[in-house]
């Protein structure tokens, strides 16, 4: 049911320009104290203030737990959270920091490993290639970006992976041919993706026409994939018996808080998994990217920040 996370209270120790978007942040915990260990593909979520909180990969060293970092691209069109990290999170600011939890792991095995970038999309792929790289084995980046100066971390991966990195540059023409990388690797490839939809879209497209299995398809991303409007629809809290109308353009979540009704949920982009909530009567559109596909197929439960009614009414264990 619902995760939980552990916040450790932490501070900002260094914020870097990488690119005229995107800065880094570095993290350390006020008690001192080392983050739990992680590995390739970890988020954590970063705890602003009580409105504000979102998901990040985590791109720091795993061997190094005195520190984490993130990037952190300015969306001045998204909830806030990016804004304020770019706008007023300077160095000594004081900020909690979650726990890390995986959703984008690495497969333990394979033949070989592509791993695809779009712009911010690069930072969960910065451990993993150390990862790969101290196993040994044969992996790939593929990174598509919009011009030179929209280069985040591609330097610093250079000094180590040079030999296993391949660049695409919108401004020089110079475009990613998904069909025929794809289609040219050999049996047993994992392919993993981050970064905007329609480019995990149009991998996964390709992959599903090459005949990859499910398993070896990964992808990730953290911003919330609902659809601007939808249909309105009636919650039914079964605690309370109290019916709330979802309007078209809210959430579930953001419907019950105008009732002065609190529930967890850390990221409000169906990533975190603290709002999961139980399915009494109805069925869910889910539009998370914490559950399984399994999960969501059986409707036990849904994530009320992102996922929606599929039809006129739900019951939920609230």
């Amino acid at each position: 049911m619902a995760s939980h996370y552990e916040m450790f209270a932490s501070v900002v120790t260094r914020v870097e320009q990488l690119t005229p978007l995107i800065k880094r942040f570095t993290f350390k915990r006020q008690d001192g104290q080392n983050f739990p260990q992680f590995n390739g593909g970890s988020h954590i979520i970063v705890k602003m203030n009580d409105q504000l909180s979102n998901a990040y990969s985590l791109m720091s060293c795993a061997q190094d737990l005195s520190t984490y970092q993130v990037c952190v691209r300015k969306d001045i069109e998204g909830k806030g959270g990016s804004v304020y990290m770019h706008d007023q999170c300077n160095e000594g600011c004081e900020i909690l920091i979650s726990e890390p939890k995986n959703l984008f792991p690495l497969a333990e095995d394979g033949e070989k490993h592509i791993l695809i970038a779009g712009g911010i999309g690069i930072t969960p792929f910065v451990p993993q290639m150390d990862e790969l790289a101290a196993r040994g084995a044969d992996y790939e980046l593929h990174y598509a970006y919009r011009s030179p100066e929209h280069a985040a971390l591609l330097e610093e991966l250079k000094q180590k992976h040079a030999e296993h990195i391949f660049s695409y540059i919108d401004s020089d023409g110079k475009c990613l041919d998904l069909d025929q990388l794809i289609g040219s690797q050999p049996k047993g490839t994992h392919v993993y993706v981050c970064g905007p939809k329609p480019m995990i879209d149009a991998v996964i497209d390709r992959c599903n026409y090459h005949r990859y299995r499910d398993e070896y398809i990964h992808w990730e991303q953290f911003a919330s994939t609902v659809p601007e409007e939808g249909e309105a629809f009636t919650v039914v809290l079964a605690k309370s018996n109290q019916q709330v109308e979802v309007q078209g353009n809210q959430t579930i979540l953001q419907a019950i808080e105008l009732l002065n009704i609190d529930v967890e949920c850390l990221c409000r982009e169906g990533v975190c998994g603290t709002c999961e909530t139980t399915i009494l009567e109805g069925e869910a559109e889910h539009f998370d990217q914490y559950l399984s596909d399994d999960e969501k197929a059986s409707q036990q439960s849904m994530m009320i920040c992102v996922s929606r009614a599929k039809g006129k009414k739900l019951v939920l264990d609230l």
